[in-house]
């Protein structure tokens, strides 16, 4: 076995009055392709400054074999004192290696950077790119990456991915991305509560190894005092049980994206199956032929999709190939240049952009879920004590009175998914929210989003995040072009690979419902238009829906005044009843409108 080109022994530090490293010790061979996992909080960013030599542990020995060069990729790169990105990036060779400035060339090229851009003016992307090209320009021996997909679109990580794939030396890797450690790690650290444990297999077998590790230790565990195995479960939170609600969520999964395959032909036809009731109508958004440009730039040419109640939707491609742009189309936002774009009925969404809204550092986490003051806090309807719901996100409830400053990035973003996700909804619109997300916190976003029954519309580049949630994928290339897969993102791969008129398609439709394709089949071949009767209902119904949608809003606000039933228990049963009968009807009409509108498509080609 070869010596270790970096080796920790016996490391100890103390942090905000804890041990949490109370005697490491592991090492890095030559080769080796390392992830280092563990929850959040145990310090894995911590240890990776230990190891790059940032951060200087109370006691131990951190030893570097001589000669070796060690590179560090941050979270949160530091450009204060580069003029330009180019000094950046240089200043990643060695010392004594100046004459090397053309790798620096190759990697800006290779990375789409303008080397004379200044560093204040760089969105996450272009930060997170020219970080990576200063870890990799001097060809170190060692690499340490935390986080190296954050902020970086597909193509980028899958550039990163080949480039490791032929590096060298030896890396090691903390990431929240489970394909990009799938993929590439062959040994796993897992740091859990200040000792480091090693598997010699990638991350892919880390969660059925964790689970053996887990159990083992709650059975010894057991045997010496059960509040000690209520904590080791908390704090793991149910590695075991989570794995058993994954197996049914994929049960479910994969039931929902047969069900929207039937829906997805690149015929521009459509087709709808039975769906059980909602609060929001069956057609939530219906999108026909929709374009838009900036400038002279097309970001969206002639692209047509029908989502309906209960569809999980994700959106991915390169960034500036106009994901937001789409996303914001198809949530009313934005009108298109071309096209039409119709709403379904009582809807009642939730955006989450890619900027976040901003959290009063001030407020403790307490304030910011329970905002109206109490302990009590309004759950999707339900009332949760705010305690209990913050155990739900991984907050230790001993910070309950804790100031938000006091919380790492990570944790600031966990806060505030879980205040956006106590709000009622039915259509959820979440932009990259897997941006700056730990693992644990990314388990729990699926958890949630799982158990929601509404519509879901999901952009992302975290492969493993789409597959896990969404039943089709819209795939944007950059060059106008939108094209929707049944699946996630490895069913995308698949038709992709293995249609070849599909990849070039430029729109996709949902196929067209049973009864309108299946209605006419002799007469369709002479019809070249409505029968009057069908056109006469078809000019009528939206004027209905508006009525039924109006008397819909009426009826709830009756409903929603708390003193109704004990004033006028009659009025409040015949208010529920005509509120059943009239949602039934909305229902209904909203079904013969998309058929009609089907058959007049198809009839007119």
């Amino acid at each position: 076995m070869s010596p270790p080109l970096l080796a920790l022994k016996d490391v100890r530090l103390t942090w905000g009055g804890e041990d949490l490293f109370p005697g490491l010790e592991f090492s890095v061979a030559k080769g080796e392709r390392i992830c280092l996992v563990g929850r959040n909080g145990s310090g894995k960013s911590t240890l990776m400054k230990i190891m790059a030599g940032i951060v200087e542990p109370d006691a131990g020995e951190v030893f570097v074999q001589p000669g070796c060069h060690v590179a560090y990729l941050p979270q949160g790169p530091d450009f204060r004192g580069y003029a330009n990105l180019a000094d950046y990036v240089a200043a990643g060779l060695p010392h004594g290696e100046a004459d090397e400035h053309h790798r620096v060339q190759v990697l800006l090229d290779a990375l789409k950077i303008d080397g004379a851009m200044a560093p204040d003016v760089l969105s996450g992307g272009e930060r997170k790119r020219a970080a990576i090209a200063r870890a990799l320009v001097g060809e170190p021996d060692v690499l340490l990456l935390d986080e190296p997909t954050n902020h970086l679109d597909l193509p980028t990580i899958e550039w990163l991915e080949e480039e490791l794939q032929a590096f060298r030396g030896a890396f090691l890797a903390v990431s929240h991305d489970r394909a990009f450690l799938d993929h590439l790690t062959r040994t796993t650290l897992w740091l859990d509560r200040g000792v480091v444990l090693r598997l010699e297999k990638g991350f892919d077998a880390f969660e059925s190894w964790s689970e053996e590790v887990l159990a083992r230790e709650a059975e010894e565990t057991r045997k010496l005092e059960k509040l000690i195995v209520e904590e080791t479960r908390w704090s793991h939170q149910g590695i075991t049980a989570r794995r058993r609600r994954n197996e049914g969520r994929l049960r479910r999964l994969n039931a929902l994206r047969a069900e929207r395959a039937k829906r997805i032909d690149p015929q521009d036809r459509v087709k709808l199956a039975a769906e059980s009731g909602s609060r929001s109508g069956r057609l939530v958004v219906d999108a026909e032929k929709i374009s838009k440009t900036l400038g002279d730039r097309i970001l969206l040419k002639g692209f047509s999709t029908r989502i309906m109640r209960g569809d999980r939707v994700g959106i991915m491609g390169p960034n500036g190939a106009g994901k937001t742009t789409l996303l914001r189309l198809l949530t009313g936002d934005l009108e298109p240049d071309t096209g039409t774009i119709r709403l379904g009925t009582g809807l009642t969404p939730i955006y989450l952009d890619q900027t976040r809204s901003a959290l009063d550092l001030d407020k403790t986490l307490w304030d910011v879920l329970a905002d109206t003051g109490g302990d009590q806090i309004d759950v999707r309807g339900k009332p949760r004590h705010v305690v209990t719901y913050m155990k739900e996100f991984l907050f230790d409830p001993r910070y309950a009175r804790a100031p938000v400053s006091k919380l790492s990035g990570g944790e600031r973003n966990r806060l505030l998914l879980a205040k956006v996700l106590s709000r009622p909804s039915n259509f959820l619109i979440l932009d990259e929210p897997t941006n700056d997300l730990d693992m644990d916190t990314l388990d729990l976003l699926q958890e949630v989003l799982d158990e929601f029954d509404g519509t879901l519309l999901l952009v992302s580049h975290d492969r493993d995040f789409l597959d896990r949630i969404v039943t089709s994928t819209i795939v944007m290339e950059g060059d106008g072009s939108a094209v929707e897969y049944a699946g996630g993102y490895t069913d995308y791969l698949a038709q992709k690979a293995g249609a070849t008129g599909l990849a070039k398609a430029d729109t996709t439709r949902v196929s067209a419902p049973k009864k309108a394709r299946e209605k006419p089949k002799s007469k369709a071949k002479t019809k070249t238009k409505l029968s009057y009767k069908d056109q006469r209902r078809l000019g009528e119904l939206p004027d209905l829906l508006a009525g039924a949608e109006t008397e819909v809003s009426r009826l709830e606000e009756a409903l929603h005044d708390a003193g109704l039933f004990s004033r006028d228990p009659d009025a409040f049963h015949s208010a529920t009843a005509r509120l059943e009968v009239v949602r039934s009807d909305l229902t209904a009409m909203e079904e013969e409108w998309l058929e009609l509108e089907v058959l007049r498509e198809a009839l007119e080609g």
